[in-house]
């Protein structure tokens, strides 16, 4: 009974929670994207899924690779066990709510010899088992507010997995495309030292009955290594590509092969929505807001350190001669009480660290404003990229086509005898940079709409945190 009446006391007074009450400050949000004017709106609108949002590609090698981030990558099982490390955290807080008992016993036996005439000897011995319970009210809510801050720093940990989650995603996503851009090259190469060894054969041909200088032949024949050498040069590149995607699947570079393979032409369109949705769709602005929360339970708990603390306790202690007597109630004592402890003097510690407390939520403030400020900025500048790219490809495929007609006059017209090889050398040198061109373009485009959806969030939404229920 008297513990129920404690118990009751205490939920009356826990309605007193020092310290501010958390309300999500503003933040700088624009009423539409500046770079999304014209910005083609996908069907149906939602259009990334909300966990493959790779699958837009249209790649079964890229959906098999992604797959496997969760399972392997070590980056994101450290941010797991981070998460996990927090929910214990609040678990630890939590511990505080209720009473703290302890138990112990002792046993001490002595014997003792008797009178010189009695040779006989004497044992007793001393028995004693206790039991204390003590509870600390948390009138003021200082635990309450650990509590709470505790959850939020949880949450922020939840959050900052789905950032390395969608980070990792999205790096093997932007190096698989980079890879495929490889071996397009690697394909554009050869079929360009083709080309250059029909080339050539021509200038050789015009050499062997004497309508070419040998100079000629010593031009085609630079022209032709320079392309094989730039096609084994793409190697490096893709093998360094595989190793980092092997890296981030948790394999070792030796376990992993990417056979070359056609990349899709199409760049998918990514749905935007509005700026307002943002806020919720973006797991790092999630961490922040999370991060700020924490930080304002922790002035709570700092500002419940200048009221007293009180605490109940109870004792029950048996001692005894015998043990088979030990647990009557003539052996029995027992003790009930409160205590209140205060310091009346610490120059000004509390103070300063009340301060301290308000400082770091105003920094997390700061904080979380810019990191909205930040993702507005990113959305925006893959918006641009995307539009401006898009523009850039159509002129650089029709300068492909020119200057591929361009290589063909020119040799057309040396076999004719019209005009100098060096006018064929530099066709043919404008027609590979235009394709090279062409082909970077198109891996900035689908770099930059790898960006846009990470920007995006990835078709993450903060309902997908835990809620401080569940914690």
């Amino acid at each position: 009974m008297r513990l129920a009446a404690a118990a009751a006391l205490t939920a009356i007074l826990s309605a007193c929670s020092v310290g501010p009450d958390y309300k999500q400050p503003p933040a700088v949000v624009p009423a539409a994207y500046k770079e999304a004017n014209g910005w083609q709106v996908a069907q149906p609108n939602d259009g990334i899924d909300r966990g493959a949002w790779w699958s837009i590609y249209d790649d079964p090698m890229l959906d098999q690779l992604e797959r496997q981030v969760d399972i392997s990558n070590q980056t994101l099982k450290a941010a797991e066990a981070a998460y996990r490390q927090a929910v214990a955290v609040v678990a630890e807080g939590r511990s505080g709510y209720l009473p703290t008992l302890s138990i112990n016993g002792s046993a001490d036996l002595a014997k003792s010899a008797g009178a010189i005439s009695s040779p006989t000897t004497k044992s007793h011995g001393e028995y004693s088992a206790a039991a204390s319970l003590d509870w600390d009210l948390d009138i003021w809510g200082r635990i309450r507010r650990t509590v709470e801050s505790n959850k939020a720093s949880a949450q922020a940990s939840a959050a900052d997995l789905a950032v390395a989650r969608l980070s990792a995603q999205a790096t093997l996503a932007t190096d698989y495309f980079e890879l495929r851009i490889a071996d397009e090259s690697a394909r554009l190469l050869e079929s360009t030292v083709a080309d250059y060894q029909r080339a050539l054969q021509i200038v050789q041909n015009q050499y062997a009955v004497g309508v070419a200088a040998q100079s000629d032949v010593a031009a085609a024949q630079t022209q032709l290594q320079q392309a094989q050498a730039q096609g084994i040069d793409i190697g490096v590149e893709r093998a360094t590509l595989e190793h980092a995607i092997a890296l981030l699947i948790g394999k070792a570079p030796a376990d992993l092969t990417v056979t070359p393979a056609a990349l899709g032409g199409a760049v998918p369109v990514v749905p935007t929505g509005l700026p307002s949705n943002l806020l919720q769709r973006r797991p790092d602005i999630a961490e922040a807001e999370r991060t700020m929360a924490a930080a304002n339970a922790q002035i709570g708990v700092a500002e419940a350190a200048f009221y007293p603390d009180i605490t109940l306790s109870a004792l029950v202690n048996y001692g005894s001669t015998a043990v088979g007597q030990l647990f009557t109630a003539a052996n029995q004592a027992w003790s009930m009480g409160g205590a209140v402890s205060e310091t009346v003097f610490e120059g000004g510690l509390r103070t300063a660290e009340v301060s301290a407390a308000r400082a770091t939520y105003d920094q997390a403030v700061a904080n979380y404003r810019q990191t909205v400020l930040t993702g507005f900025q990113q959305v925006e500048d893959e918006l641009s990229t995307l539009r401006i790219l898009e523009q850039e490809a159509a002129v650089s495929d029709a300068a492909v086509r020119t200057s591929h007609q361009a290589t063909q006059l020119a040799l057309n017209e040396y076999e004719a005898g019209l005009t100098a090889y060096t006018t064929v050398i530099t066709a043919q040198t404008a027609e590979l940079s235009n394709q090279r061109t062409a082909l970077s373009i198109r891996q900035q485009r689908l770099v930059a709409s790898v960006a846009l959806i990470e920007a995006l969030g990835g078709g993450w939404n903060a309902n997908d945190l835990p809620p401080p229920g569940k914690l």
